[in-house]
């Protein structure tokens, strides 16, 4: 479990609409990642979930009204906003959203974000043709011009039985952007590329070569440096793994479409951070129609693929003016010899050695192990994290180069 958001304090208002009960999930979520979680609701959203069930999930008071008269000197419509980190309103209802555009005041949470000093992220859920209506969309373009942050909704079928835009978004990619709301903009208008995933070398058209990586390091390093603040080109080989919200996406197959992707993209890029595991060979020919079993021999003849880490190396060598280069080695013995002949051999400034023997770590799971060396001698070893964790470690030490 990651604990990005440990100690963070996090003021949830909740509005009246049905996706209120996913919500209530969002506060185990958000609890289980370290913050702190008050809740704050508006008279129609406990028609939907009772202030109980969100008090049990947060382990502190809901508040749901401006001046009770037990809060004695402590003015929850003021101080709310003032003691937390970050408002994350959701749902936010048509009727939410345009009290906030005219600034009125007539309940506790609209009254709490009208007097927050802290980061407001709205996250709409409403009826279609809500969603759409002029008014609806003329409050939102007001938010945002306040400085609130808008997280548009998923589009599918709504709790009416309408189809289209309006739905609540997923908590995944709330998740992001709340990290992202509390996160340091470090990489602000930095160009990151980085790569991901395995690569597919087709035999036939039904076999291939490939190896098992997931992508999953290269995407939550892709996540990390979107979050804070940088331009982010993710080039992916095959994978399953939803691109994060913000980063541009260059799916890719094979070895060579990946070479071909990044290589035309280096004058654009800062830094470049090589997380793909790119086969290092695919077959010498490549079959139009399916090879049938005994119709040739057991031999499979191989040509190597271009190394595309020693190519940018080797480039950089002459070259006035490159990008930080960053790479990764996955060793199952010899691990610090190994990537300090990388490091050196292949030119880079910073290499992140894996132990792919671990059996907690390393491909297809969510935690890594790693080793980190520098083109200055620094070694950092660093515990079993998470591969969030990771990719914010990494990217610490590109800063520390830069």
């Amino acid at each position: 479990m990651s604990f990005l958001l440990n100690d963070k304090r996090i003021l949830l208002g909740v509005s009246g609409g049905i996706a209120a009960y996913k919500v209530a999930d969002w506060v185990r979520q958000l609890r289980r990642e370290g913050a702190e979680v008050t809740v704050m609701m508006t008279d129609a959203a406990q028609s939907f979930v009772t202030p109980l069930t969100f008090a049990a999930l947060s382990g502190k008071r809901v508040h749901t009204t401006m001046l009770a008269a037990a809060d004695g000197e402590y003015l929850p419509h003021i101080n709310l906003g003032r003691d937390h980190d970050l408002i994350l309103l959701a749902p936010a209802t048509a009727n939410t959203i345009a009290r906030l555009a005219r600034g009125q005041a007539d309940e506790l949470v609209s009254t709490v974000v009208l007097a927050a000093r802290a980061k407001v992220l709205l996250c709409p859920a409403m009826n279609s043709e809500m969603y759409r209506h002029p008014a609806t969309r003329q409050n939102l373009g007001l938010l945002q011009e306040y400085g609130y942050t808008i997280i548009e909704p998923d589009s599918g079928e709504l709790a009416c039985g309408d189809q289209g835009p309006g739905r609540l978004a997923e908590w995944e990619t709330v998740r992001q952007e709340v990290i992202a709301a509390l996160t340091p903009q470090d990489l602000q208008g930095r160009n990151i590329l980085v790569t991901a995933g395995p690569t597919w070398e087709p035999l036939d058209p039904v076999r291939l070569l490939t190896n098992r990586s997931s992508g999953k390091m290269g995407y939550a390093l892709a996540a990390a440096a979107r979050r804070r603040g940088a331009n982010v080109t993710l080039v992916s080989g095959p994978g399953s793994i939803r691109p994060p919200a913000g980063v541009e996406l260059i799916p890719v197959v094979t070895a060579n479409e990946m070479h071909q992707a990044v290589c035309q993209r280096v004058d654009a890029t800062d830094i470049m951070i090589m997380a793909a595991a790119v086969s290092d060979y695919r077959p010498a020919r490549h079959e139009p129609h399916k090879i049938k079993k005994g119709a040739t021999d057991a031999s499979l003849a191989l040509v190597s693929n271009p190394d595309i880490l020693r190519e940018l190396g080797e480039r950089k060598k002459t070259a006035t003016c490159f990008p930080l280069l960053v790479g990764f080695a996955a060793e199952s013995e010899n691990h610090l010899e190994e990537g300090q002949r990388k490091l050196t051999s292949k030119n880079l400034d910073l290499i992140a050695i894996n132990d792919i023997g671990a059996e907690d770590a390393g491909f297809a799971v969510d935690n890594n192990r790693v080793t980190l060396l520098d083109r200055n001698g620094a070694v950092e070893e660093l515990p079993l994290l998470s591969k969030e964790e990771v990719a914010h470690r990494i990217l610490n030490n590109i800063l520390r180069l830069t």
